[in-house]
């Protein structure tokens, strides 16, 4: 069987093994005697205090939502007149990047092969979600973040990334992700991505609005070039934000104002609207006048389109999990097939790379650092021998690799 496995799956595995068993505790029989005999009663539970409650807005407040002091920090996904208010100025390649966990290892090899090459171009717009999203800073700032974007993944272990522990709004608590975060997005790094924003290039991040249940767009450099703490706060929550499993990881919330009121939206992983990102789907509409300004789009998809074999066992995290795994899987293929449906009419080259069927590493759990680097490694071989990218539009729809089960 592929135990090759995407982040979804990997949850199955660390969180079913890993899951706290109930132990029985044996008194001695002095010790029996001794509770049978007092006549004393144990205190009372005390159930753990929740969450503040949530200050209530209504559906016209969220319509109206502003980030305060960010008026331009974010734009509806799935609207193609706030779109063009996050394209960049000049045409040029677009780079779309998907989530997939762990499997985000292949994009950041990919990257790094591409420049081996000597063929990566400087994009105009990179776009991510949820892993993608994690690793679409160094992609955005180019070949000179290389090691940073090769250290950003493949050193990496759960234990960086969740403590096995639940929380009130996760099975997982994230915390050592929210400190590797921090570590890695410093204030240099978002003054970079202010610099390269004000040259009319742009980097993008997906969330999902778990309110509205719609997209969200973030434009990371018109919060950066704010430069404060502020900026620096929002940019790391954005990203938090945007690889927050739901169910597994807590949401974010981000603090929002409209209609005299203040409040706070839930944001969770980009990946549940938005496979990856290259425009809203009303841009694929026979009707629609938008185009996308770009000379070519490369998307990288951090995985396999083709179904998998995977029973999972009778448990809540483990169905979950494999409900995640398919959902998710089903949208990329989807959305995939919509972009190379339209690929013509869109009048631009659209290339897409995904794992090849060759690659049969197999992974021991979440972020297995062995198996991270070996599809790091064969992301890198790929891209360096120029053959990661297959152009989509050339059949009736991208090839569905079957893989083996």
């Amino acid at each position: 069987m592929n135990r090759v496995a995407s982040l979804a799956k990997g949850l199955i595995f660390v969180c079913f093994l890993s899951w706290p068993t109930l132990s029985v505790l044996t008194l001695d029989s002095s010790a029996q005697a001794q509770a049978q005999n007092t006549k004393a009663k144990s205190p009372p539970k005390v159930a753990p205090k929740g969450p503040p409650p949530r200050i209530p807005f209504t559906a016209d407040d969220q319509a109206a939502a502003v980030v305060p002091g960010f008026p331009d920090a974010r734009i509806w996904g799935d609207s193609a007149e706030d779109f063009t208010k996050v394209l960049p100025s000049s045409n040029g390649a677009w780079l779309a990047m998907s989530g997939g966990g762990a499997d985000g290892a292949f994009a950041a090899g990919l990257l790094n092969g591409w420049t081996q090459s000597g063929k990566r171009p400087e994009f105009s717009a990179v776009t991510g979600a949820s892993i993608g999203a994690l690793l679409a800073p160094y992609a955005f700032l180019g070949s000179k973040f290389d090691e940073e974007l090769r250290q950003a993944i493949v050193s990496i272990t759960g234990a960086d990334v969740f403590e096995d522990r639940p929380t009130h709004e996760s099975f997982l608590d994230t915390w050592p992700l929210r400190r590797l975060v921090e570590k890695r997005v410093t204030p240099e790094l978002v003054a970079n991505v202010a610099a390269e924003h004000r040259k009319g290039r742009r980097l993008l991040v997906v969330t999902t609005n778990a309110d509205a249940g719609r997209r969200v767009v973030w434009n990371m450099g018109a919060i950066a070039q704010k430069g404060d703490e502020a900026a620096l706060k929002l940019f790391r929550d954005v990203l938090m934000a945007s690889s927050a499993i739901p169910g597994f990881f807590a949401p974010v919330l981000i603090d929002a104002e409209a209609n005299g009121k203040k409040f706070q939206e839930m944001h969770i992983d980009g990946s549940v609207t938005s496979p990856f990102f290259a425009g809203p789907e009303t841009m694929l509409e026979l009707d629609s006048k938008l185009r996308l300004p770009a000379t070519e789009l490369y998307i990288v998809l951090n995985g396999r389109l083709a179904h998998d074999f995977y029973p999972p066992d009778r448990t809540t995290v483990a169905i979950l999990s494999r409900l995640i795994t398919v959902v998710l899987r089903a949208g990329l293929r989807a959305e995939s097939m919509l972009f190379a449906a339209n690929a013509q009419r869109l009048g631009i080259p659209i290339y897409a790379a995904q794992v090849a069927d060759s690659f049969n590493h197999p992974a021991y759990g979440l972020f297995d650092e062995k198996y991270m680097n070996a599809l790091y490694q064969h992301g890198v071989e790929r891209a360096r021998n120029g053959a990661a990218f297959e152009q989509l539009g050339q059949k009736a729809a991208p090839e569905l690799r079957t893989g083996s089960p």
